[in-house]
């Protein structure tokens, strides 16, 4: 899914999959942040064991290039 020019992205911690505020379907505040996800199932897996996604995708929250 292509990204507006103007909206910020974010990895999805548990696929990796480019979202945005607008177009992520669930979101999670742990410890502070707000992680975005493509799906319930990504934000389920996240909320279970999220020091598991945080250590693969220590990026999150920047756009990748």
């Amino acid at each position: 899914m292509k990204q507006q020019s103007n909206e910020r992205s974010f990895k999805d911690p548990v696929c990796g999959m480019e979202v945005s505020r607008t177009t992520a379907i669930e979101e999670f505040i742990y410890k502070g942040k707000t992680y975005y996800f493509c799906a319930g199932t990504c934000r389920e897996a996240f909320e279970t064991e999220p020091e598991k996604y945080i250590g693969h995708h220590r990026q999150h929250g920047i756009k990748p290039r």
